[in-house]
């Protein structure tokens, strides 16, 4: 990524930062984006460092500081040292009654040529059935794990 964002603090942001990171009582991001944007700082009372070498020195990617001066610069200082609010969490595609038709699936009979249910078989046989339009593999074996459900 092109070392497109100049950061300059003024005086008062510089002075924010500074007693952020000489405090001690805030959270390890908070600290570590507030020393970065101090060691980048490219106006009258910074010395700016390369963005390969305050990676470096801090221990994350170039991505990341890059990613933390693009914040700064369009969203200001706040929204460089606070995490993004998350989007809301998807809703549950499987519900409970896919779960039990799921488990009523696993204690039948195996099919024809198979000693027992495999996740796989019965990932395919889930589909065929038209109980789920698709599923994963590791999605059947998380609602077996949850039902404290096993194929042996």
């Amino acid at each position: 990524m092109a070392n497109r964002y100049k950061v300059t603090l003024t005086k008062e942001e510089r002075e924010q930062l500074t007693e952020l990171t000489r405090r001690g009582n805030s959270t390890a991001t908070k600290f570590l984006y507030a020393r970065a944007l101090l060691l980048c700082d490219a106006g009258e009372w910074g010395d700016p460092w390369k963005v390969a070498d305050v990676a470096t020195a801090l221990g994350v990617t170039s991505r990341t500081i890059e990613h933390l001066k693009q914040r700064f610069i369009e969203e200001g200082l706040d929204a460089a040292l606070a995490r993004k609010a998350q989007p809301k969490p998807r809703e549950a595609v499987f519900d409970g009654e896919f779960d039990a038709r799921l488990t009523a699936l696993a204690c039948s009979q195996a099919p024809d040529g198979f000693r027992r249910w495999t996740v796989r078989l019965l990932a395919n046989k889930l589909v065929e059935l038209k109980i789920a339009n698709s599923v994963s593999t590791m999605t059947v074996q998380r609602s077996l794990k949850k039902m404290r459900l096993s194929l042996t």
